[in-house]
């Protein structure tokens, strides 16, 4: 990052479409969350296109990225880095910008800054500091999978990218097995086929399930099923690639209650009985797969000593 942190002023600040130059009017000093497209660039919006071309300072995760969005709509303004690995030096100086009356435009490699990017921390400091934090909103990954996967969207959980080693990643899902509203994920495509066994046997296979890939761009994909059908399925398919949302639908009425009565159960029947045969127990009382409780059974006993 340079020294001077500022838009070069002698420059005229536009934007074009369809090569028509369109003035970008003065914008009042902030920090300005802007959205942009999460793969096709035509989903940039005009307000986003005007406050990037009219920003003071320009920051984003990675300049190269940023600068294809901006040299397709003739935006000279300098991007400047601002990611996980330089946020201690960047976002001072940032900061300092807003304190100096400077308007700043934040944005990430895609979609709506904050979401899973260290922007949260710059939002968090500038509000801490008194300075107003406008939001421009836009594209946004998450958003585009659930209305797009046909499951339920009158209450939805973004619980951002689960974690990569396979006892935690079920830890999690449990935790959100009785939540009651769809449950959305970010995943890499190394991970998924991983990911959707684990939800099988957490979640429950019969769950349904939308793999949400490549989201607006050229090779778009919606595979819509059961949690089982779509772990199926990825178990039997290689070198997946793209970006990747992974939407579960909310559990059936009832469900939340019966997982924690087997919790319960399993519990209760572990103070007078070893393992394998609370197992073998709470299968014939449930019906539920005697695997599936010996391995919540050890899942509750690690969560414990842990």
């Amino acid at each position: 990052m340079s020294d001077d942190i500022s838009s070069d002023k002698s420059q005229a600040r536009t934007f074009r479409l369809h090569n028509v130059a369109v003035p970008a009017r003065p914008i009042e000093p902030a920090l300005y969350l802007v959205a942009t497209p999460i793969g096709n660039l035509g989903d940039v919006t005009l307000r986003a296109l005007e406050t990037l071309a009219g920003a003071d300072v320009l920051a984003c995760e990675d300049t190269r990225v940023t600068r294809v969005l901006l040299d397709r709509y003739g935006i000279r303004n300098k991007p400047f880095a601002y990611h996980e690995h330089n946020a201690a030096e960047a976002g001072p100086r940032l900061l300092q910008a807003l304190a100096d009356g400077k308007s700043v435009a934040l944005v990430s490699d895609a979609g709506t800054p904050l979401v899973s990017d260290p922007g949260y921390r710059l939002a968090q400091q500038a509000i801490e500091a008194g300075q107003r934090v406008i939001p421009v909103p836009g594209a946004s990954a998450p958003l585009a999978a659930l209305v797009g996967s046909g499951l339920p969207n009158d209450a939805f959980l973004f619980a951002g990218f689960l974690p990569a080693k396979d006892k935690a990643r079920r830890d999690r899902l449990g935790e959100l097995l009785a939540v009651p509203a769809t449950l959305i994920f970010f995943e890499s495509p190394h991970r998924i086929a991983a990911t959707l066994a684990a939800a099988t046997d957490v979640l429950g296979g019969g769950r349904r399930a939308a793999v949400c890939r490549e989201l607006t761009k050229t090779f778009e994909e919606f595979r819509r099923g059961t949690l089982s059908e779509l772990a199926a399925y990825y178990n039997d398919v290689s070198n997946v690639k793209g970006e990747i949302v992974l939407v579960v639908g909310p559990p059936e009425a009832g469900t939340a209650a019966e997982a924690v009565d087997v919790e319960a159960l399993l519990g209760e029947l572990s103070a007078t009985m070893a393992a394998a045969k609370v197992a073998t127990e709470a299968a014939r009382i449930t019906g539920l797969p005697r695997k599936e409780l010996y391995q919540r059974l050890l899942d509750m006993k690690a969560r414990d000593a842990g």
